[in-house]
């Protein structure tokens, strides 16, 4: 049947097309027209960013897949070369086995990843990919039987990136409704904290607080201690502020949003981090969408959680807090930013304190534990497992609980082992909770603790609380 087949493709006439498809199939080598099209797709923030950056997982997935196993499995001659015209052949023939075909696997992966994203988009590059997988029969360098075994392994490989990152979603998360909250007109009673410079851009967000907004108050960080900040700028202010507003990284939103909560005034959220966790769950995702609510009085109430450490004023936190090595690797990637820059510091960080960490001695609601690492999350988060990436739900009063074990035999090793092969969930080294309150006793020397990526102070008792519909949100 492949030979059949082949000769028919064979048999098709001359035309410029057949240039056209060698010239394709040469640019999908290695992957590069795939990354030439992510790169592209991840210069506009959100779902298609995100759809990129599926899609060159899923590649990774694949080609190991299917180069890597696939090719060592199963040795396979690749068409003859007579079997085409001269000039449908590549003048490089690859040598290396025939099933399956590594393109059409790359391809399909790829567009699979970005069909989960965003159909729109897997619709627009399928074609793309269909053609650079027949290329591969049209230029003689696989049988149509390759193609078809590497199109399944890219579409299988497209759709298990599920199970370490689940698929966006659209909808935000679950918030307790709100009864009534002050319609603010052009930011008249609205006191505005601004961090310049926050976000991958460096772009300062005060011009577009203030075209929005010109009547309102705006104040940059001043010092270390934003809460004192704004508690002094709450008492100070001739007339006291109908909301608190925020334009900055989850460091700082936290930070503004402890003051609200402590104030029960609600908050005016403007993403402009990184990443946005807490406003990409809120739902928030510009500043159009949030005017509207403000002037209209819409929005919610959600939960927040906080922490006592030792006899300190509680902590609160947005997203996250942890113990362990991420506080480490928090201060180790500040240390490196600025010569490395945060993503490449955060990974060299990452690897120097996996590499020297030491498992700690912990009471955890009384009991007795060795462990690596714990995570606390505000909510609870999903997927359960290494990599917890959204929450549907922040109305549930409970606090979202995982812990790394050191007290079982190659913790380490099953650990590593779990977390790559999306298993960890099964694993004796990981243990999940969900509660409304929890206490951790250090035993030993004071450790520090992270909250929403700020390291914070040292101790040695860490009492987490969940605080249902803490916080108000125009939305």
């Amino acid at each position: 049947m492949d030979k059949r087949l082949v000769r028919r493709s064979a048999e098709l006439p001359e035309t410029t097309v057949d240039r056209a498809l060698k010239d394709l199939t040469k640019s999908a080598n290695h992957g590069v027209l795939w990354f030439g099209v992510a790169s592209v797709l991840a210069v506009r923030k959100g779902r298609t960013r995100r759809a990129a950056l599926r899609g060159v997982v899923a590649i990774g997935f694949a080609s190991f897949s299917a180069n890597l196993i696939g090719k060592q499995l199963f040795p396979r001659r690749r068409p003859a070369a007579e079997l085409l015209p001269t000039y449908r052949r590549l003048t490089k023939r690859p040598t290396s086995s025939s099933f399956p075909s590594g393109h059409s696997a790359s391809a399909m992966a790829f567009t699979t990843a970005l069909t989960m994203e965003s159909p729109a988009l897997g619709v627009a590059v399928l074609p793309l990919a269909a053609a650079v997988a027949y290329s591969r029969v049209h230029t003689g360098v696989h049988w149509p039987t390759d193609v078809a075994a590497g199109a399944a392994i890219g579409v299988a490989a497209g759709l298990a990136t599920r199970r370490w990152w689940p698929a966006g979603a659209d909808e935000p998360a679950s918030a307790h409704p709100h009864s009534t909250l002050p319609a603010i007109e052009n930011g008249d009673g609205l006191l505005a904290l601004v961090n310049p410079g926050s976000g991958i851009d460096g772009q300062d967000p005060t011009e577009q607080i203030t075209s929005y907004w010109p009547k309102a108050t705006v104040i940059y960080p001043d010092g270390d201690n934003l809460v004192d900040q704004l508690h002094e700028a709450i008492d100070e202010a001739e007339v006291p502020p109908k909301a608190l507003a925020v334009a900055g990284g989850d460091g700082t939103v936290a930070a503004v949003a402890a003051v609200a909560a402590e104030r029960q005034l609600p908050l005016v959220l403007v993403p402009a981090g990184t990443l946005n966790h807490f406003a990409r769950d809120v739902g928030i995702d510009g500043i159009q969408s949030v005017a509207d609510a403000l002037a209209s009085g819409d929005g919610v109430r959600v939960d927040l959680s906080h922490v006592d450490v030792d006899d300190l004023r509680p902590r609160w936190f947005l997203n996250t807090a942890s113990l362990g090595g991420y506080p480490d690797m928090v201060r180790l990637r500040e240390k490196l930013t600025k010569r490395w820059g945060k993503w490449p510091a955060g990974a060299i960080a990452l690897v120097r304190v996996l590499a020297k960490s030491m498992p700690l001695r912990l009471t955890i609601n009384n009991e007795r534990h060795l462990v690596w690492m714990v995570f606390v999350g505000n909510g609870s988060y999903r997927p359960k497992g290494f990599a917890p990436t959204t929450r549907p739900e922040l109305d549930k009063g409970l606090m979202d609980v995982r812990y790394i074990r050191a007290d079982v035999p190659f913790s380490r090793l099953r650990f590593v082992l779990g977390a790559v092969l999306g298993a960890l969930h099964r694993s004796k080294t990981y243990r999940h909770r969900e509660v409304r309150e929890l206490d951790v006793v250090v035993h030993g020397r004071p450790i520090r603790i992270a909250t929403d990526g700020e390291v914070g102070p040292l101790g040695n008792r860490f009492r987490f609380s969940a605080q249902p519909a803490a916080l108000s949100v125009y939305r």
